[in-house]
């Protein structure tokens, strides 16, 4: 059957681990769950952005992508209730500064060189 009826409620959808230590299947606390999330997808976001970005942006060009950095993750923490979106962005920023740190242990191990 296609619908839920009165006997058969419709199926929760599965939550990344991370969503359930911090309760978000249980109605009362979605709102606090959802809140921690979004803080953390921020951050690891803001992370992500400066570990990637090569180059440093003007103040207002920087301003302006995190208001819409902060924009686009209220979406992206409801992905984030399914889907393993804080993995990845740990993922992303752990690869990130393991580059930077590389990147920087070379440029110094050159301009000792020389």
């Amino acid at each position: 059957m296609l619908f839920a009826t009165a006997t058969q409620p419709a199926p929760a959808p599965e939550m990344t681990p991370i969503a359930t230590f911090l309760g978000a299947e249980d109605p009362s606390n979605f709102l606090f769950a959802y809140i921690i999330l979004y803080l953390i997808i921020n951050a690891l976001s803001i992370l992500v952005f400066n570990l990637g970005f090569a180059r440093r942006l003007p103040i207002l060009q920087t301003v302006i992508v995190y208001v819409l950095m902060f924009f686009g993750n209220i979406f992206i923490t409801l992905f984030a209730l399914t889907l393993p979106i804080i993995e990845s962005l740990f993922i992303a920023a752990l690869i990130l500064g393991i580059y930077k740190f590389q990147l920087r242990r070379h440029k110094k191990e050159l301009a000792e060189e020389e």
